[in-house]
């Protein structure tokens, strides 16, 4: 029965076995959301995924087009085809450019719509579980290796760059590093405490870093173009 104070006061709410509801549960889910890194939580990343699964999505399209009318017109001239160096259509025309059997850009149009749709389930306010995450991080893994091998085909087998190619390269490069870094921050991925705040703090840096290295090799691998020495 309900105690009153001298007053007549009811005074049940000042007792802990009244079993009000306190704040303190409420609180430790936006305290742990806020030590992550911010491109980490569901809204930058959906944001980060959305915004680099378009540009990789428009870049595989384009080339996907390309790569149909070459079929038709083998002289045709690609939108990319700019001189020897640079040039869409005579890269279709190379092994690598059709690895499994069927054009690479194929994969990109499947993988890059992926992308955008769970983005855009992060930006609603969806969530995933574990396993989920752990298989979209061995996607986006397998795609970030294939696209390096890729590049380093480019730019050391065959010698001639792909201007879409490249855009799908720099779509990669965003999205491998925050995707890998928010499944470390939410333990996806076993790591310490200590390297996983390094990591997280340092995305954008790695991203950076990651843009100056494929800009150095291209520099030094077309080094005879830019010097001018190439005879074009």
């Amino acid at each position: 029965m309900p105690s009153s104070s001298p007053h007549g006061t009811d005074t049940t709410h000042d007792s802990p076995s009244a079993g009000a509801p306190t704040a303190a549960p409420a609180a430790a889910p936006a305290t742990k959301a806020a030590a992550l890194p911010r491109m980490a939580r569901n809204r930058p990343l959906g944001w980060l995924m959305v915004i680099t699964g378009i540009i990789g999505w428009l870049a595989s399209g384009t080339l996907v087009l390309e790569k149909l009318e070459v079929l038709k017109d083998p002289n045709h001239a690609t939108v990319c085809d700019v001189n020897p160096w640079i040039s869409c259509g005579q890269v279709m025309q190379t092994w690598q450019s059709s690895v499994f059997g069927f054009p690479n850009m194929f994969i990109g149009i499947v993988a890059f719509a992926i992308i955008i749709t769970v983005g855009m389930a992060l930006l609603s306010g969806a969530t995933f579980a574990r396993w989920y995450w752990a298989g979209l991080q061995a996607g986006v893994t397998l795609g970030f290796a294939f696209v390096v091998w890729l590049w380093s085909q480019a730019l050391y087998v065959i010698h001639i760059l792909c201007p879409f190619c490249m855009i799908v390269w720099a779509a990669m490069i965003p999205l491998f590093v925050w995707v890998t870094i928010r499944n470390i921050s939410h333990g996806v991925i076993p790591m310490p405490a200590g390297a996983a705040k390094v990591l997280g703090d340092s995305g954008w840096i790695i991203t950076a870093l990651l843009y100056v290295a494929v800009i150095a090799t291209i520099f030094f691998a077309f080094i005879q173009v830019f010097a001018g020495t190439s005879g074009f």
